[in-house]
């Protein structure tokens, strides 16, 4: 198993192709820029960013565009801790229990990129993503 990735992951409205060439010219590294037209989803601007990822030597940092209209109810800019790994027991246990007393927002499921997603926030507020990537 491959060990277990903690990385912030930020949700923009439409603009996170703009804000990760930002980070990237401060921060450097390699960064990586899929569209929704790329996974082939249709209900997305095709030009919408699904996954970007920020890789530098001391960090990673994800983000996505979040779905047309949500900046209308959380205003433009949410922060998820996320988690990634392939020990599904793990990860699956933590899952249920960042959960626990909290809410559900998109059960554990299996993914367009492969691996097993969800979403939680916990008792606190603070919004969960994990994946739980297939042993290789």
């Amino acid at each position: 198993t491959m060990p277990v990735t903690m990385n912030p992951y930020l949700n923009f409205a439409g603009n996170t192709r703009e804000a990760m060439e930002f980070y990237h010219s401060i921060f450097g590294g390699d960064l990586t820029v899929d569209t929704f037209e790329t996974y082939g989803i249709t209900d997305m601007p095709a030009d919408g960013v699904m996954h970007a990822a920020l890789v530098t030597p001391d960090f990673t940092l994800m983000a996505s565009d979040a779905m047309p209209g949500a900046e209308a109810t959380w205003g433009g800019t949410r922060n998820y801790i996320c988690l990634g790994g392939t020990d599904e027991a793990q990860l699956t246990g933590w899952f249920t229990k960042l959960a626990d007393g909290g809410n559900i927002g998109m059960p554990l499921e299996p993914q367009s990129w492969g691996a097993t997603f969800g979403l939680c926030m916990d008792r606190y507020g603070i919004e969960w993503m994990v994946n739980v990537f297939p042993a290789s």
